[in-house]
């Protein structure tokens, strides 16, 4: 007999089985197979700053990093991580013992969940949501809460209502999993949200993971706010931040946690297991990045901002309903008024109609129907090509 034993269980356990091939792949799949302007994933077209790249040169050229760097991260990194948040938010760490490196803010999502959940606890978290909530949650044996953020086409954002967070926690919510700015969106939840966050998770002592990654591209006056700053919640948050989405170095994947002692030696237990260490040599080039002037943040926000408007004004004039996004570098659009329902089906079939790529937010939803209208556009891109998708997405009403 040859081949592979038969049986009659499936490989893949329980937890993950109703987590397949992920969209973005499938998308970028399709991308690829069509000669499509993809503006379904969320990665530049374009390398970040040349002094950032030449750091990471740099340091392999001098032999630092190309073997096991420290289990928590180099401390030039580490540093530089805690300079970052006290420069900019405040925010006092200690290098040694609450900060910690990983391979990227996914890897740093997955260890947090790991360490922190026990099976059965439930997380709240903000639907829709990144794909990889849903599986870490999975993986750690823990139940997902989805609350969701509901469109509001006056002020053409997604709020969150307070009423439903306090109502979706129970005894056995073990924590708050929370993106700001958000991501797919672009909501950037206010201090006033906030804070009725923090105060919930005081009164119901839970533990708050919060994902920043998108904390440099805020728009239109919006104010990034760190939940560790707010009373109650530096002994009890996860603050999570990653250098790809503001260096345009979304290959080097290198992500971070900064949290109270306690936590952070938590979420290294569960890290070691993981990748251990990785991105040993762009640990030195992002530790230089986190030094750049404000001048480098400014202008890397006024070029989104422009882009942001280039491309929701293309999509405005293809008869698309825009949520403007008031942070990241997603837009999220209604395809209702272009007399489509099944944002799937319309992701599926808009290469083919126009050459674009979208991603459909029902992917990021429990609640499926609540996000089935409403596709994802990334305007993370060089001028040129969302000029060229603008035009091309025009011809969907013709």
């Amino acid at each position: 007999m040859t081949g592979m034993t038969s049986t009659a269980r499936p490989f893949l356990n329980r937890r993950l089985a109703e987590f397949g091939t992920t969209v973005f792949a499938e998308m970028s799949a399709l991308a690829l197979r069509t000669g499509s302007i993809n503006l379904g994933q969320g990665f530049p077209d374009t390398d970040g700053p040349e002094e950032v790249r030449e750091a990471a040169v740099r340091a392999l050229r001098d032999g630092r990093g190309n073997q096991y760097p420290p289990g928590p991260g180099v401390p030039e990194l580490r540093t530089a991580i805690a300079e970052h948040q006290q420069r900019r938010y405040g925010l006092t760490f200690d290098p040694d013992t609450e900060v910690l490196v990983t391979a990227g803010a996914t890897e740093a999502i997955a260890a947090t969940l790991l360490a922190l959940l026990e099976p059965g606890d439930e997380v709240v978290a903000l639907e829709p949501y990144y794909d990889s909530y849903a599986a870490c949650i999975a993986m750690a044996g823990a139940a997902r809460v989805p609350v969701t953020l509901r469109p509001d086409p006056e002020q053409a954002r997604f709020r969150l209502d307070l009423d439903e967070l306090r109502d979706a926690v129970t005894d056995r919510t073990r924590l708050l999993l929370i993106n700001t700015p958000h991501n797919p969106t672009g909501t950037v939840l206010t201090r006033e949200e906030l804070t009725a966050v923090a105060e919930l998770a005081v009164e119901r002592d839970l533990l708050v993971v919060t994902d920043e990654v998108y904390e440099h591209l805020v728009f239109d006056g919006a104010e990034h706010v760190p939940l560790a700053t707010l009373p109650g919640m530096r002994e009890r948050t996860v603050t999570i931040g990653s250098a790809g989405k503001t260096f345009s170095f979304t290959g080097w994947k290198v992500g971070w946690v900064t949290a109270a002692p306690g936590l952070v030696s938590a979420v290294r237990s569960a890290k070691q297991f993981l990748t251990y260490v990785s991105s040993g040599p762009f640990q030195y080039a992002v530790a230089e990045a986190l030094a750049l002037p404000d001048t480098y943040f400014d202008a890397f926000r006024t070029d989104m901002l422009a882009k942001r408007d280039l491309l929701a004004a293309g999509l405005t004039e293809a008869g698309f309903a825009v949520y403007r996004p008031a942070g990241t570098y997603f837009i999220t659009t209604d395809i209702r008024p272009l007399g489509e329902s099944d944002g799937y089906a319309f992701c599926r079939a808009l290469p083919e109609r126009c050459g674009v790529v979208a991603i459909p937010n029902a992917v990021f939803y429990d609640h499926r129907e609540q996000g089935a209208p409403f596709v994802r556009f990334a305007f993370c891109k060089r001028t040129g090509v969302l000029e060229e998708a603008a035009r091309h997405l025009k011809t969907l009403g013709a």
